[in-house]
């Protein structure tokens, strides 16, 4: 999630969604790392295209950019779109599991 100081739209996802985010199987999925727009990519990262606008939800594989989601449309939408990025993941590796 990419974030801006003074962003309400950011600090209203941190107090709907935030908490139970990583409690969620999304969250197991998709764990979520919090950065600055104006930071530079941790290494490793290759995003498609700069960040705009704030939040922005950017979905990545092996740090290749998957989907993004810009902006923060309320809980109630926020989980369908979410579960359609996740869903644009690779099945994840379960080789070994029984």
């Amino acid at each position: 999630m990419f974030e801006s100081q003074g962003c309400p739209y950011c600090e209203l996802w941190k107090e709907e969604i935030g908490p139970i985010y990583p409690k969620t199987a999304e969250g197991q999925r998709a764990p979520l790392m919090m950065l600055d727009i104006n930071d530079d990519l941790p290494e490793g990262f290759n995003i498609a295209s700069s960040i705009n606008y704030t939040p922005t939800f950017v979905l990545l594989d092996n740090g290749q950019e998957v989907t993004r989601l810009a902006g923060y449309p309320g809980d109630n939408f926020f989980w369908g779109l979410l579960e359609r990025m996740i869903g644009m993941l690779p099945e994840p590796n379960t080789e070994g599991s029984s």
